[in-house]
């Protein structure tokens, strides 16, 4: 099974997780170009369950950007480290830039481009949507 493992800027927040990783969600929102401080975001999908904190568990703050979503953080570095909706439980959005290299996942889709920084050219072939990504059928 494979393992991976991040940690936060300053160490505090170590964690793994177990299986394989889902393709890459890149996230223009303005909601998340805020709270990371860049034109765009990386989150991977990760289940609860395959996620475990190792060390941090007093550093990790949560704070409510929208009405039932929260992001999660460090509260010494400030380091963003997963979101999660009431609306999805048992799935976190981690950052994929807290993950230690080797990384082997594949990029899916730019989501939100309808908001995105004006600033930032994409220069890549991925599917764009202006919103969200599509919902995946239900089986």
């Amino acid at each position: 099974m494979t393992v991976y493992r991040g940690h936060c800027l300053c160490g505090g927040i170590r964690f793994e997780v177990r299986g394989p990783l889902a393709p890459v969600q890149i996230c223009h929102c303005s909601q998340c170009r805020r709270a990371q401080g860049t034109p765009l975001v990386t989150n991977v999908p990760v289940a609860a369950d395959a996620f475990t904190l190792l060390q941090g568990q007093a550093l990790l703050a949560a704070f409510e950007s929208s009405p039932g979503k929260q992001r999660v953080l460090c509260r010494r570095c400030g380091s963003p480290v997963f979101s999660r909706r009431e609306a999805l439980p048992g799935v976190l959005r981690l950052r994929l830039g807290l993950l230690d290299e080797p990384v082997d996942v594949a990029l899916q889709a730019h989501a939100h481009v309808g908001s995105k920084a004006g600033w930032w050219p994409i220069c890549d072939t991925l599917p764009q949507f202006d919103a969200g990504l599509p919902q995946a059928p239900q089986r």
